[in-house]
């Protein structure tokens, strides 16, 4: 029996709901993964023998129902994981900041969007929502498993770290069209809040762009200005290549 309890933001652990999400974990950060719950009811016989295998003599794996009531109510979700909680520093490179961003959906999302990009290290200024929150992982269906991510202090602090990176903030104050802005690297591509975007502050840091629209609506969601900043700040680069 592996115990497990509903998620707080001091807890030493977190959790990945879904096999999908489990398989990524195991595949791509499995020393993080400390054991593997499967219900009763999962019958997909394939799945249970990779991740069986993948799990091997030193990850425990357990069958019960009783985890399940307790982390998930979806009837759609089989299997758990149980993941340690360990903080990363992102490196040198290309990066996707969010300021104060609020939805942990949103964030999963653009996680997911980060890893299909090429662009492994998400820069976080608070107040945020909980990165590790199990919201966060399954939104990103398992990308949080290979995207670094590292809250600071503030975002000076970040861009203190940072002095080589050129920033490009998202906003309408005194910003250019970013189909008509080149985007020189290694870049910055910075998001604010859901509800608020950037404080006006940001419109005097870097080159401010801005996602031309129709009238019809007033913003973009955060999740599709930030997959399309990500397309075309890394058009023309093997995203394969990048680490």
């Amino acid at each position: 029996m592996i115990r497990v309890a509903s998620y707080k933001k001091d807890s030493v652990e977190t959790y990945g709901l879904g096999a999908t999400v489990v398989m990524e974990y195991l595949l791509h950060a499995r020393e993080k993964v400390e054991a593997v719950i499967l219900h009763p009811q999962f019958r997909s016989e394939d799945t249970i023998e990779k991740i069986r295998s993948l799990c091997g003599n030193d990850i425990p794996v357990s069958v019960e129902e009783k985890p399940f009531n307790i982390l998930s109510k979806k009837e759609n979700c089989f299997v758990i994981c149980v993941i340690s909680k360990k903080e990363e520093h992102i490196g040198n490179g290309n990066h996707m900041v969010l300021v104060n961003p609020s939805n942990a959906g949103n964030m999963g999302t653009i996680m997911r969007s980060c890893l299909g990009f090429g662009v492994r290290d998400l820069a976080v200024i608070p107040p945020a929502v909980d990165h590790f929150d199990p919201k966060v992982i399954r939104a990103s269906m398992g990308a949080a498993a290979s995207v670094r991510t590292e809250v600071f202090g503030s975002f000076e602090e970040y861009a203190a770290r940072f002095p080589g990176n050129r920033l490009y903030p998202f906003m309408l104050d005194g910003s250019t069209k970013l189909h008509e802005t080149v985007i020189e690297k290694p870049f910055s591509l910075i998001m604010g809040n859901e509800a608020t975007g950037l404080p006006a502050e940001f419109s005097k840091i870097g080159r401010p762009i801005r996602i031309d629209h129709s009238n019809s609506i007033d913003s973009l969601n955060i999740t599709i200005a930030a997959s399309i900043g990500l397309y075309e700040a890394t058009k023309g680069i093997d995203n394969d290549l990048q680490s």
